[in-house]
């Protein structure tokens, strides 16, 4: 297939978002039904969750590698090639095979004016299921009841934790998002949870209704954390299926919860002790507190799109003993910038303030100073953002970018080479 063509497609599904998002499952039902319903061809695990959830699923992945199952992940969204949406077995499926599924699933998608997200969820398991896969990890994207993932059936559901997020969509309390994101649990059918307090008690009962058995973290399962600084978190994880240490190359010691998850999953689809601790020890989750050496200099990458995000970004920081430092800083105007800020501004000594240029969320960096109480400069471009940045350093120091996944996305290949695909993407 010639590269226009590939582009042509491309072209054609990032239009798609301008249907936005619809909630309901009947459309991407559909779709998947013309389509032969190929998700019936692989064991499916959905990752769900407010933050976490793609380390977990990262980390679930690598293990089932590990234990040598053909092993899919899908996540959203991707940081610089639409390819990263859908690996096998670790590796990003070629242009031409993702542009063939489209090519036999756009008419499906016209006619029943499916979004972007019903149909790359659709497209994920054609994908997978002519890839030969045997299980597929998938990360749920909007809250869960009515995100496309849920019209799949789990054999196992996780949901890594709730806290204020899109909130104008799934609801302003933790309890109400809570009911959201239990909705890709099933009954009789195990769950795995790191969520606390009132969220927790939320998916209990639900639990309890569909006769689920539920392990929450901090009761059924427990960890003992051991922060490794720049190698990483080592972890000894407890469950009714017996104790198991491993280490993570993840950075963060708030990834032991999501590791510890991932790890008990694992265990419950049956994977050996020795594939827990090889895929857990190789995995690796792009963007995320990501350490990438440019010019001499540390460049730590990380999402942390919303508060609770941002206060691990901003432990670990503290933790990893680099902290006050110089952050490169772009958010979506729909996020909570004022509760976002307040958590990283402890742990900043001066922002550089930005935006991703292919989000048409993003807020004008402008606005974002007055959220600011340390020395703030204004940058119109991610390029413009790391000039600055390596104007204003030294040699050896540590530099932050941070805010949102899709700035993350125009910062790392300036980093590590290569372009992004120059779409506007929201999704």
């Amino acid at each position: 297939m010639l590269a226009s063509e590939w582009a042509g497609q491309l072209d054609w599904l990032f239009a798609r978002q301008r249907f936005g998002v619809k909630l309901g499952l009947e459309r991407v039902r559909l779709l998947l039904a013309q389509l032969g319903d190929p998700q019936w061809e692989f064991e499916v695990v959905l990752v769900g969750g407010t933050n976490g959830k793609g380390s977990c699923a990262s980390t679930l992945a690598s293990i089932l590698r590990a234990e040598g199952k053909r092993t899919a992940l899908f996540t959203s969204p991707h940081l610089t090639r639409f390819s990263e949406r859908f690996l096998v077995d670790g590796s990003e499926l070629p242009g031409k095979e993702i542009a063939g599924a489209l090519t036999h699933l756009r008419p499906h998608a016209e006619a029943l004016e499916a979004t972007f997200f019903e149909i790359i969820t659709a497209l994920a398991c054609l994908l997978f299921a002519r890839a030969g896969v045997e299980v597929a990890v998938m990360e749920v994207g909007l809250g869960g009841r009515f995100d496309a993932t849920n019209a799949l059936t789990p054999r196992l559901s996780v949901i890594t934790g709730v806290a204020l997020d899109h909130t104008e969509i799934l609801g302003d309390t933790e309890s109400q998002i809570a009911a959201e994101k239990a909705g890709i649990m099933r009954a009789h059918t195990p769950v795995l949870t790191g969520a606390t307090g009132e969220a927790l008690g939320v998916l209990k009962d639900v639990a309890e209704n569909l006769e689920a058995p539920l392990w929450a973290l901090g009761e059924d399962v427990t960890l003992t954390a051991h922060d490794l600084g720049w190698s990483g978190v080592r972890c000894v994880v407890r469950s009714p299926l017996g104790d198991i240490a491993v280490k993570t190359p993840l950075l963060g010691r708030h990834q032991a919860r999501n590791v510890a998850l991932a790890t008990v999953a694992a265990q419950l689809l049956g994977a050996s002790e020795g594939a827990v601790r090889g895929g857990v020890a190789r995995t690796r989750w792009p963007g995320r507190l990501e350490p990438l050496l440019f010019r001499d200099r540390t460049f730590l990458l990380d999402g942390a799109h919303n508060p609770q995000a941002a206060a691990a970004l901003a432990g670990a920081l503290r933790q990893l003993g680099v902290a006050p430092v110089k952050l490169i800083f772009g958010v979506g105007g729909d996020k909570a910038v004022r509760e976002i800020v307040a958590a990283l501004e402890p742990s900043v000594a001066e922002v550089i303030l930005t935006r991703a240029r292919l989000s048409p969320r993003a807020a004008p960096p402008a606005t974002l100073s007055p959220y600011w109480s340390v020395p703030t400069f204004v940058t119109e471009s991610p390029e413009e953002a790391l000039t600055l940045a390596l104007t204003r350093s030294s040699p050896s120091e540590v530099i932050a970018a941070a805010g949102s996944l899709y700035l993350i996305g125009e910062v790392r290949p300036l980093l590590v080479g290569g372009t992004s695909e120059g779409r506007e993407r929201s999704q």
